[in-house]
């Protein structure tokens, strides 16, 4: 009788588990361009807006910290939500339309190829489109990717590394 008890027990475990581990939370970093408060107010409301659980824009880094759960959201949809409101980041390019529409503070220098990254990330191979990397093999061993693509860079730039280990890892 005592072992009847036990297995519903054990099976209540195992599900909450299973759970707990498939909406495992995530924490990544990434530029963002922006100038001011106003654009730090807009970069973190529209990445809690695409899923994000917390958002902290480094008005001096241009650097986005956001955390999230992966079963609902990922870097990508959150990088094209604050492009959609008008700021370029590592994974996408805002339109023009939506950078016009910013208040004249919040209009910053914008660098050609931002957020398309077609400019290679650590290997020759390695290229970025629409925030994803489109050589797993060759960007996954160099650590420019996570485990769905999307790079994990603040910059892809292969400048003063002689072509190698250029990428930095998100904390």
């Amino acid at each position: 009788m005592k072992t009847l008890r036990v297995f519903p027990l054990l099976g209540l475990l195992m599900a909450v588990t299973t759970i707990s581990f498939a909406q495992k939370t995530k924490t990544e970093s990434f530029a963002v361009s922006g100038n001011c408060g106003m654009c730090k107010a807009k970069i973190e409301k529209a990445a809690k807006e695409a899923g994000a659980s917390s958002a902290s824009w480094d008005v001096d880094a241009k650097t986005l910290t956001v955390t999230y759960k992966n079963a609902s959201t990922n870097t990508a949809k959150i990088q094209q939500k604050i492009a959609s409101v008008g700021y370029d980041n590592v994974g996408f390019k805002a339109s023009d339309e939506a950078y016009n529409k910013l208040h004249g503070c919040c209009k910053y220098d914008r660098v050609a190829g931002a957020g398309e990254h077609k400019a290679s990330c650590c290997s020759d191979k390695c290229e970025m489109k629409d925030g994803k990397c489109t050589d797993m093999a060759a960007c996954k061993d160099k650590g420019c990717c996570d485990e769905n693509g999307v790079c994990k860079a603040a910059t892809c730039s292969k400048e003063g590394h002689e072509g190698k280990d250029c990428c930095k890892k998100s904390q």
